[in-house]
């Protein structure tokens, strides 16, 4: 394995955070942090379906309906670290304040999408 191979393995490892590296980049700059964070399977359907309520794990595996276990771990995991997501007392996830503004900040982008898909791009 190069040397190169094993950082990134490392930095994936531990999670994308802001100031960390992230995937594609040598720098932690928040914006190619948050497209990393994002851009991973099934990342954005955990916090779609977290954007109502809390849930606890079985909950929202059976929501992501086809997401392995192993898989949704690893998502809550760096959701988790990266302090979009948090847990109650019971267990459950959550959305966090950072949580909320993200998925204030994807809206206009869903609107955008659902235009798109209309035919009627934004």
């Amino acid at each position: 394995m190069s040397k190169q191979n094993r950082s990134d393995s490392k930095t994936e490892a531990q999670g994308p955070r802001p100031g960390r590296p992230a995937r594609g980049t040598r720098t932690g700059r928040p914006l190619l942090v948050a497209f990393d964070l994002l851009g991973r399977r099934w990342a954005l359907r955990v916090l779609w379906e977290l954007r109502a309520e809390r849930l606890g794990f079985r909950a929202l595996r059976e929501r992501c309906d086809g997401m392995s276990s192993s898989v949704l771990r690893d998502r809550l995991a760096e959701l988790v670290e990266a302090r979009i997501l948090d847990t109650d007392a019971d267990g459950r996830y959550g959305l966090t304040a950072d949580g909320r503004g993200l998925l204030a900040a994807i809206e206009p982008l869903s609107r955008w999408a659902e235009a798109w898909g209309r035919g009627r791009g934004g």
